[in-house]
C-alpha cells in the first residue's frame, strides 16, 4: 500500500514537471506546489487505514542540481596530495591531485602517458602502474579478484603492480611514486 502511495506521489511530480511548472532560481529548480499539497490530494485512504500521525513530517524542496554543502565558491579548498609518476625513461613528473581521484584520471589530466583503454571498467591492464615503495603499496586497499585477473595480463608485472584506475588518492598516499609500465597489452581493441 505504501509503495502504491509513493508511486502516485512520484507520478504526480513527474506529471507536474512535464507540464513545465518549474520555477528556475539560479542553478536550482523548484516545484511551484509544496509537497503538502501533493500529500493532501493523494493520500485519500479508506477510514480503516488512516493513521493518527502524518507519514511525512516535513515538506521538501526538489532540486535538479546537487550541492556539496552550504559553503560558498572559493571558500573551501580541495585537499590535495602529491604524486610522482616515473616514465619508462626514468623521467619524473610530480603532480598534485585531489583526494578521491584515481591515478588514471590524474595521469590523463596531467598529460602523463597512461593508456586506460577500457575507461576504468576493469576490462584491461593498460593503466598498469608500479608502486615504487613497498611502504605505500601496503597503505593501499587489497586488489579485488577482478583487478588481479587483469593484472595477470599486464606486461612487466611486479610484486607492487596495481591498475591506475583502482588506486584512489587518499591522504596517507601523499608522496607516493608510481612507475608507468614500459609497455602494455591492449586486448580491448
Amino acid at each position: 500500500m505504501l509503495i502504491s502511495m509513493l508511486s502516485r506521489v512520484g507520478s504526480s511530480i513527474v506529471k507536474e514537471l512535464s507540464i513545465s511548472r518549474c520555477l528556475s532560481i539560479s542553478t536550482r529548480s523548484y516545484i511551484l506546489r509544496s509537497y503538502s499539497q501533493y500529500k493532501d490530494s493523494l493520500f485519500k485512504l479508506p477510514l480503516e487505514t488512516k493513521v493518527s500521525e502524518p507519514i511525512f513530517q516535513r515538506t521538501h524542496d526538489f532540486s535538479a542540481s546537487s550541492s556539496n554543502g552550504p559553503s560558498e565558491e572559493g571558500n573551501e579548498q580541495e585537499e590535495m596530495i602529491s604524486v610522482t609518476f616515473v616514465d619508462k625513461d626514468g623521467e619524473e613528473k610530480q603532480i598534485s591531485i585531489p583526494i578521491g581521484m584515481s591515478m588514471l584520471e590524474a595521469a590523463h589530466e596531467n598529460d602523463i602517458e597512461l593508456e586506460g583503454a577500457c575507461e576504468a571498467s576493469l576490462a584491461c591492464s593498460t593503466c598498469h602502474v608500479i608502486v615504487m615503495d613497498m611502504e605505500y603499496y601496503n597503505k593501499l586497499e587489497d586488489p579485488t579478484d577482478e583487478e588481479n585477473d587483469m593484472l595477470d595480463l599486464a606486461f612487466g608485472l611486479t610484486e607492487t603492480s596495481r591498475l591506475g584506475c583502482q588506486v584512489i588518492a587518499k591522504p596517507e598516499l601523499d608522496g607516493i611514486r608510481l612507475g608507468v609500465a614500459a609497455a602494455t597489452r591492449n586486448l580491448v581493441r
